[in-house]
């Protein structure tokens, strides 16, 4: 949940003030015993984690920000971030803290006693063993190479959102969460740090728990590079070392990350943008599996996550968007910006236009527009019973009208009218007010079914997931 502040030090370090905000780093040393480790690839990998370390907060602050409880001194958040060897893609894989692991032997940081292998939650590395054994434990997992280590927590998170003068976050419904003090209207809203804070540890909104959780947390970290390249943070001087201050002042860093690394970083990826950067979740094979001892765990798809990881070590792009050319990838993002969001995808919508004027190929006309927009039209448009129609009309069953609703937002003006019975099939009466067709988009579009059946996992571009 944290990984937006560790992803702007991985990816935003483009000036050389950054030399100053990089010497207070706290520094850990996750590598020193780790052996047969994985080859180290292309690209460079960072495990950036989030823990639940609430040392600079005071007792009101952590009533406030809904922080009951004792610190669990564990990882709450987990990912892989891969930056591909031209410094062109970053590539973010969410690893639920909730994954059936195996923790390798290690010693006991704290006692320096021998502990045999053991079968835990992935969070639990870091209470057990420290950044040391959570990076022996990602890599024996994901068969992937940890170059650099980065720890964040709730302090410097909400500083960096502060900094930034807050995040802009979407949805298409109200969200609310008792326990983190969430509570969201639909729409837009801008998030300063604390209102971020409980966005992204929200666990409670539905019934996805810790996978919806990982789906925010990824849309909030699209928003912050979107911000972040918009308002030329990381153009601009004064403005990056005030973020970069911010949310360094409790960030934790293996020894080699040092200046020298942030500045060529920096300097690789001046062009990078929200629709650089991927994201996915490792491919999961069951939820609430339960062991003894553990409760509630999910383990992985093993033969889909070894396809994902595979690709991660021969620095392949993830999601299809990145394989296209530029510039058409350019063409759809201003399109998808322009289009309005919706709560329902529009290839789940079926359609059946019928013209209700006398104005000759209408009817074929909007088939056509509501197609190329997304919606499932029957390509058979027909003829109403009358011609002289005035307003365009939406005839549907009650039981679908979410669809409804994201068929009217293509058709402004269109009046909506309930048939029960009728099945979810939309018919259109278009009218003497039609204008024309309006670009729809589904509001928090999920997986891609065409790469999820080739490849066993599917990536969205930042563009694709934030608010845009």
């Amino acid at each position: 949940m944290f990984t937006a502040g560790g992803v702007l030090a991985v990816g935003g370090c483009g000036h050389l003030v950054i030399a100053g905000v990089g010497s207070g780093i706290d520094r850990v040393d996750p590598f020193g015993d780790l052996k047969n480790r994985p080859s180290a690839g292309r690209g460079l990998n960072f495990l950036v984690v989030g823990v639940d370390r609430r040392d600079g907060l005071s007792k009101e602050e952590r009533h406030r920000y809904r922080l009951g409880g004792a610190a669990c001194n564990c990882t709450d958040t987990m990912m892989l971030v891969h930056l591909s060897q031209d410094r062109k893609r970053a590539s973010v894989v969410s690893l639920p803290r909730d994954s059936y692991a195996v923790l390798p032997a290690h010693a006991d940081p704290a006692t320096g006693e021998r502990r045999p292998e053991t079968r835990q939650k992935l969070n639990a590395a870091y209470t057990r063993g420290g950044p040391g054994l959570t990076v022996r434990t990602v890599e024996r997992m994901t068969g992937v190479h940890v170059h650099h280590y980065l720890e964040i927590d709730f302090t410097s998170f909400m500083r960096a959102v502060d900094a930034l003068g807050g995040v802009e976050v979407c949805t298409v419904r109200p969200l609310k969460d008792k326990q983190s003090g969430l509570d969201l209207p639909a729409g837009k809203t801008r998030l300063n740090g604390p209102e971020a804070l409980s966005y992204v540890r929200a666990r409670s909104v539905d019934g996805s728990a810790d996978m919806g959780r990982m789906q925010r947390q990824q849309r909030f970290l699209a928003s912050v590079i979107d911000q972040a390249v918009s308002d030329g943070v990381l153009l601009n001087p004064m403005r990056f070392q005030k973020v970069g201050a911010a949310m360094l002042d409790s960030v934790r860093a293996d020894r080699n990350f040092g200046n020298e690394e942030m500045l060529a970083l920096g300097r690789a990826m001046r062009d990078f943008d929200a629709s650089s950067a991927e994201f996915t979740t490792v491919p999961l094979a069951q939820t609430g599996y339960r062991v003894k001892g553990l409760g509630e765990t999910v383990r992985w798809h093993k033969e889909n996550a070894d396809r994902l990881f595979t690709a991660l070590r021969e620095d392949r792009p993830l999601a299809p968007a990145q394989e296209r050319d530029r510039e058409a990838a350019a063409k759809e993002r201003e399109e998808r910006r322009r289009a309005v969001p919706v709560e329902v995808a529009p290839g789940s919508v079926r359609v059946q236009v019928d013209n209700g004027t006398g104005r000759a190929g209408l009817g074929h006309r909007v088939d056509t527009e509501l197609r190329d927009t997304g919606f499932q039209t029957t390509g058979i448009p027909g003829n109403a019973e009358r011609g002289d129609v005035e307003t365009t009309e939406i005839a549907y069953d009650p039981r679908w009208d979410r669809s409804a609703k994201a068929l009217a937002a293509a058709l402004p003006g269109a009046e909506l009218r309930k048939v029960k019975g009728q099945g979810p099939l939309m018919r259109v009466t278009l009218g003497a007010d039609f204008t024309e067709v309006t670009p729809v988009r589904e509001a928090e579009p999920g997986p891609d079914p065409a790469a999820q059946r080739e490849h066993g996992y599917s990536a969205l571009t930042g563009d694709q997931v934030s608010c845009g």
